[in-house]
């Protein structure tokens, strides 16, 4: 029943098929350049911000020169929050474009337990307003990927790295995390698209997908760019509280990060996941000097009898 629900939920997003030894890294990536690149409709408003001049990703946002951030609006970015309403469809839209480029793994019993290890990890992340979603995506690429909204993925090539449904529990911990913390939407707010949300992040919004579409752009960045590495370090530190609670030995993903740091950095197959998180070698540093001792007393279980292991 799960795999079924899973499938009919993201069969709202349309994604294509893709032969086996698919290159999903360079298909994502041309299709994020696709969308960063797009040409943009011409705005009747004068003095629109040049694109070039687009703040970092971490500077407050500047209004085009002659343009007047209303109260609103400067509220919204300073301390407004989306919607859960929001949220959910901004999660769907980038959800769409990952599965635009790649299909989810054609085994109903692989996406049923990957759900159900899921939902029982989320369940303990304190985020019961959103719908979670998770799914093994067909690449052979070593990589994860977290929407608003509770969209989960992980790829079949870091699946088959995993020894352990602790392992497993802890990579989806970490993806949980970015959503319970809502580090994506943090970064959509302090985006240079701030100033073109101000309607749309508005009360007069709420009806339409105009702010889904003006951050139609902005989520592909993510997706190319990853997380500033501090929302992945806090990731991985309350990943490991998440599968703790959920039962399972907290130390799955410090195990599945220092088997990712023995991989060769030229091999292809993490091309991707260098470019959207911090070196493995760096999270576990972080890690370690976070937790301490914290939770050597900690007897979680590891279930390797019941791991689901890919035909």
């Amino acid at each position: 029943m799960i795999a079924q629900r899973v499938i009919l939920t993201l069969s709202l997003v349309a994604f294509s098929g893709v032969a086996a030894g698919f290159d999903f890294g360079k298909a994502l990536e041309e299709r994020i350049n696709k969308e960063l690149n797009r040409e943009q409709p011409a705005q009747p408003a004068p003095a629109q911000q040049p694109a070039d001049t687009a703040p970092a990703q971490n500077a407050a946002p500047t209004p085009p020169a002659n343009q007047k951030i209303d109260a609103r609006q400067l509220g919204f970015a300073l301390f407004g929050d989306y919607s859960i309403e929001e949220e959910n469809r901004i999660g769907r839209q980038i959800a769409g474009n990952l599965l635009g480029a790649v299909q989810l793994v054609r085994d109903d019993k692989l996406q049923n337990y990957v759900n159900l290890v899921g939902n029982w990890v989320a369940q303990h992340s304190g985020r019961t307003d959103v719908t979670w979603r998770f799914g093994v995506i067909d690449s052979e690429t070593i990589n994860a990927f977290a929407a608003p909204g509770g969209y989960i993925f992980v790829t079949k090539g870091l699946y088959r790295r995993l020894n352990n449904e602790a392992e497993l529990a802890g990579v989806l911990a970490h993806e949980i995390a970015h959503v319970s913390q809502k580090h994506h939407l943090k970064v959509l707010k302090q985006s240079s698209l701030i100033g073109a949300l101000g309607q749309a992040a508005s009360s007069k919004a709420k009806d339409s997908d105009q702010v889904v579409q003006n951050l139609i752009g902005n989520g592909a960045e993510i997706m190319a760019r990853g997380l500033d590495k501090n929302a992945e370090f806090e990731a991985d530190r309350v990943g490991i509280v998440y599968a703790a609670r959920a039962g399972y030995d907290p130390w799955g993903l410090p195990a599945v990060l220092q088997d990712m740091a023995a991989i060769p950095a030229q091999d292809s197959r993490t091309a991707l996941l260098y470019k959207t998180h911090p070196h493995p070698a760096a999270r576990l540093d972080a890690l370690g000097e976070a937790v301490g001792g914290r939770l050597d007393a900690v007897r979680g279980k590891e279930v390797g009898d019941r791991f689901y292991r890919i035909p």
